[in-house]
């Protein structure tokens, strides 16, 4: 049986961690939550780190660990990347890489050395010492490192969190890249929803030790019952293929059924997969499609529900042609002008689209 399922059960001091879901066998499956939530607590016991007092691990059918089995970190065919790269100091970048990938028979290497090298940027580093690394570079070499295992599943606890803005914008391309090129399923650890958004195809959102929801992070991410949906910075993924380039006006178009939605111009080939961002606030209501506007990126949608955010605001959640769903941060004086209800049709007026893969 392909897949991944987790069960796990343990009590640390007032922290109690009672966990089950499961994951695709490929993709980047999400672990969102605030600090303490026990999103390291989950990785910790999947890699047999921790022995939790009741658990159950299986990655595509093979039982990491039951009632009566477990096996100890060192047997778990997985990859390990932790928010601080721990890098051997004493070898250089390829050392680092070829520690990794000779630790494998040559049997069961499932991943060429020189697809991960070229794939992560390794090229240029490859002779350089450990210590002359940037932060963003370090957690390259971490990810390749680990990549080179051949894991059958790759654990990621925040990654990113101690790198900068822009070190983290250089590394985001290629965390991308390696889900699209590699089938290996990933958990990915994370607080940050703009990460989650561009990164998972799926997220488990633990508050307190437990599951508070899981399913498509798409899904997730305009829940209306959830905390996402009303941060300042919420927004929504939508999923759909380059359709065309404007060359006149330097425009990407993205197609979903039933719409699309331009992005500024980005050299890809027509028919790729692409996902886009919608910020809640960049999406304004109307009852008409008007063509007599600034506005070019217009999308028929269904209203699925409202709710207040404070005296003066409102997120709508929406629905478009597809089954996606959408968020607008309007006005309550708005939404009350508009007579919003479940299941009016209107338009989703989209001021601006982020491309984030």
């Amino acid at each position: 049986m392909s897949g991944i399922e987790i069960s796990l059960k343990n009590r640390l001091g007032e922290f109690e961690l009672d966990v089950a879901f499961e994951a695709p066998a490929r993709g980047v499956t999400a672990l969102f939550g605030r600090s303490g939530s026990g999103k390291t607590s989950v990785l910790r016991a999947v890699a047999g780190l921790v022995r939790p007092q009741q658990g159950k691990v299986t990655v595509n059918g093979t039982v990491w660990q039951d009632r009566g089995h477990f096996l100890p970190p060192h047997q778990r065919p997985l990859g390990y990347v932790f928010q601080e790269a721990s890098l051997f100091p004493h070898l250089s970048v390829r050392g680092n890489l070829e520690y990794g990938w000779r630790r494998v028979p040559k049997a069961d290497r499932l991943i060429k050395f020189d697809s991960v090298v070229e794939l992560m940027g390794m090229g240029p580093l490859m002779r350089r010492a450990t210590h002359r690394l940037s932060g963003g570079e370090r957690q390259r070499v971490a990810i390749a490192r680990a990549l080179l295992t051949s894991p059958r599943l790759l654990l990621m606890d925040e990654p990113l969190s101690s790198l900068d803005h822009s070190a983290k914008r250089a590394i985001l391309p290629y965390l991308e890249s390696l889900h699209d090129e590699f089938a290996i399923p990933s958990l990915y650890v994370s607080h940050d929803p703009n990460e989650v958004a561009r990164l998972a195809d799926r997220m488990v959102i633990l508050e307190q030790g437990k599951v508070l929801a899981t399913g498509p992070a798409g899904d997730l991410l305009t829940r209306l019952d959830l905390p996402m949906a009303i941060f300042d910075d919420a927004a929504a993924t939508l999923v759909g293929t380059v359709s065309a380039h404007d060359h006149s006006f330097h425009l990407t178009w993205i197609s979903m059924h039933g719409g699309r939605v331009a992005v500024a111009r980005e050299d890809l080939p027509v028919g790729r997969h692409a996902r886009v961002r919608i910020q809640a606030r960049d999406v304004s209501l109307s009852l008409k499609a008007h063509s007599d506007t600034s506005i070019i990126n217009i999308l028929p949608a269904k209203v699925v529900d409202t709710q207040e955010i404070n005296p003066s605001q409102m997120i709508v959640r929406l629905e478009l042609l597809d089954g996606q769903t959408l968020l607008s941060r309007i006005t309550r004086r708005s939404g009350i002008g508009l007579e919003l209800h479940e299941g009016m049709r209107l338009y989703a007026q989209v001021k601006s689209v982020a491309l984030i893969g």
